[in-house]
């Protein structure tokens, strides 16, 4: 249910808006293309966390199976992203209040979730997992009945279906859908935190139960949610000023239920951002103990929760502040497309850690393994090449992402350098 929390987001929520509004109804193509390299992620992440379960996750699998440079890329790289993601879902939570109480500022509501998420985090890890578990739940019945509702609307005819109203299925042409797979990929980013969370699991037996279900929650909720808001809601009505989810109850003038959801999208901002805090609080712990961050990160308080690697891994709060201040129309577009280099630069090393493990085993090994995707190697093969088009395509869509993710990856790797001649002092 982390992992589940941690995806069913602002990524769906508000940024299917964005999606929509890029690809017009051919982003049902956007989100099926995504929806596969989520599930081959999945399941490389499956085979390899039951097999190796560790707070540190695709960082230590890149390190066994690829290099120790590209373990500690992957997990700085993640971290940075997710935490500042933090960020994102704190700003569209600041939106969805705003629905409600528009004169009180954004940067009034950031603080108060904030004060709220870390005193949920600083607990111990049962209490944590009782509110995201619960949280969660709200927010996947609540899709769940939106579903139902929308697909009521489209087959009574109270809505009139909107796949070829807007100039036909692809408006905007072949290309679309695939640049707003980049939305889609993003709203499925969460499901690598099933990796994350192994490490406090109590058996490696839950792992490939929790695996096959997580993604099965995901990609049918996400399928079915664009499918019916596709439907039912014009795509030239999309915007990221409110979630479509609630412009598509709004239009359909069901009575009080805009409110309603409304109070599930704040939920569920909120829950995402809960399960990110605590999957970079892990990351960083990970790499305190493991020498590839102060030591001092490294450590847990009485209750077990790693409260300095918890307060340092909050500054997306921060980052939240300063752009809401500096670009408050275009915040939450910012901050996505920041955090999604670290995301799915995670997803490559995950699928090329996975495939590198893959050809290390004999059939005899294959078969005793405790998980086993139906797909085998060649499913990270594919999802690998699908995930690099992804990075590249990011990284080259704009002269900023291009100077930026370059400048990004160069500092990581001068810090790998610096902690790697430390680390080999202190074993030498």
């Amino acid at each position: 249910m982390v992992a589940v929390g941690g995806s069913i987001g602002t990524g769906l929520l508000l940024g299917s808006a964005a999606a929509l509004e890029m690809a017009g109804p051919g982003v049902i193509i956007s989100y099926i293309v995504a929806a596969f390299i989520a599930y081959t992620v999945a399941m490389a992440l499956g085979e390899l966390a039951s097999t190796h379960p560790s707070a540190g996750s695709f960082g230590v699998y890149g390190e066994l199976y690829l290099s120790p440079y590209l373990g500690f890329l992957c997990r700085a790289a993640y971290w940075a992203a997710i935490a500042f993601s933090i960020g994102a879902e704190l700003v569209a939570s600041a939106a969805y209040m705003a629905y409600w109480l528009p004169a009180v500022p954004a940067e009034a509501w950031i603080l108060v979730f904030s004060a709220l998420l870390l005193s949920v985090n600083l607990r111990d890890v049962g209490s944590f997992g009782r509110f995201e578990f619960w949280f969660s739940m709200i927010k996947f019945s609540t899709i769940v009945l939106f579903i139902l509702a929308g697909s009521a609307l489209l087959l009574a005819g109270r809505v009139p279906p909107q796949y070829t109203a807007q100039a036909g299925f692809l408006p905007k042409g072949l290309i679309a859908p695939l640049s707003a797979a980049f939305w889609a990929i993003y709203a499925f980013g969460g499901v690598e935190m099933l990796a994350v969370t192994t490490g406090e699991s109590d058996s490696s037996k839950n792992i490939p139960r929790a695996t096959r279900l997580t993604i099965f929650m995901l990609a049918s909720v996400y399928l079915g949610a664009i499918v019916v808001l596709v439907g039912v809601m014009p795509s030239n009505h999309a915007g990221v000023s409110e979630s479509p989810f609630v412009s598509v109850l709004r239009l359909a003038r069901i009575p009080a239920a805009a409110y309603f959801m409304n109070f599930v999208v704040l939920t569920a901002a909120l829950s995402g951002a809960n399960a990110k805090l605590y999957v970079a609080s892990r990351l960083l712990f990970s790499m305190g103990r493991t020498g590839w961050a102060p030591a001092s990160l490294g450590k847990l308080n009485a209750s077990g929760s790693p409260r300095l690697a918890l307060l340092v891994s909050s500054y997306g709060i921060v980052t939240a502040l300063i752009i809401e201040k500096w670009v408050p129309g275009q915040a939450f577009v910012y901050i996505m497309g920041a955090a999604f280099s670290g995301l799915i630069f995670s997803w490559v090393v995950s699928l090329a850690a996975h495939i590198s493990f893959r050809r290390r085993l004999t059939q005899e090994q294959v078969a005793n393994l405790p998980m086993r995707s139906w797909l085998g190697i060649w499913g990270s093969i594919i999802g690998f090449v699908m995930a690099t088009i992804a990075v590249i395509h990011t990284l080259f869509a704009s002269h900023a992402n291009e100077v930026g993710g370059f400048v990004f990856f160069f500092v990581l790797s001068i810090a790998y350098l610096v902690l790697q001649r430390r680390r080999s002092r202190l074993q030498s």
